[in-house]
């Protein structure tokens, strides 16, 4: 069988903001993304590719086996009743819709999704939770202090038993923290999982799909993580579902 097919969300940039461009390119937009998160993909069996906003969420959700909703600015807060504040970054409100409705797609097309940080942050808000619009420096264990190298694991984190995280990582580890926003409300079906010592969530799980979310940044790690193992596994078996679908219908 041909390696699961796992979707990476991108950023969108606007070439602007790309040291040595020229003033005529100002007007151009890229999509970008960190290369750690398909090498991960990659490391753990899987066939990493970046997505496009200007694919239909819904019909790449049926030709995925697998979705990683990837880092990125914050959600805009007017989805979850708030407003943007001082510390708020720029707002991308395309990049939230198209996310939302991949999510929304690969629930229908019953492929597994991985949140990372702001991934997590979407599967809340697209349930219909809310967040925490900022996580100051220096309170609780300072999640949002980022002058850390990216792969230095700075917290603990600690998992709740029978929980999908538990089975991979056991009762607790050490993570890295690049996030200023947090879980407030948990949405429908979300279930948190995981928390760090002064409480914030730091894992999401939703009840009857397979998905994942989690605060913390594991492509970052140097070693390989059970978590793209199991999203790459759980691609495995999507595809193997779907190709048995499409035998017997044949």
């Amino acid at each position: 069988m041909s390696l699961p097919l796992i979707g990476i969300t991108q950023r969108r940039l606007s070439m602007a903001q790309i040291a040595g461009t020229p003033p005529s390119a100002y007007d151009h937009w890229m999509n970008a993304q960190f290369v750690t998160y398909a090498r991960a993909v990659a490391l753990a069996g899987g066939l990493p590719v970046y997505v496009s906003r200007e694919a239909d969420p819904a019909e790449l959700a049926w030709r995925l086996d697998g979705v990683v909703v990837a880092g990125g600015l914050d959600i805009d807060p007017r989805l979850y009743g708030g407003v943007p504040g001082a510390n708020s970054t720029v707002i991308d409100p395309e990049s939230d819709r198209f996310e939302i409705q991949l999510l929304h797609g690969a629930f229908r097309a019953d492929i597994p999704v991985l949140g990372i940080c702001r991934g997590l942050h979407v599967l809340n808000v697209a349930l219909g939770g809310t967040l925490v619009p900022d996580l100051p420096v220096g309170q609780g264990t300072s999640h949002s202090f980022l002058l850390y190298p990216p792969h230095e694991r700075v917290h603990h984190v600690n998992l709740a038993p029978g929980s999908t995280l538990f089975d991979l990582y056991g009762p607790d580890l050490h993570v890295n923290s690049l996030h200023h926003q947090a879980v407030a409300d948990l949405g429908r079906i979300v279930v948190a999982v995981g928390h760090a010592d002064d409480g914030v969530v730091e894992a999401i799980e939703v009840t009857g799909h397979r998905a994942l979310g989690v605060q913390w940044h594991p492509e970052f790690f140097r070693d390989a993580d059970p978590i793209f193992e199991w999203l790459v596994s759980e691609a495995s078996v999507a595809r193997a579902q779907e190709s048995a679908a499409e035998g017997r219908a044949g």
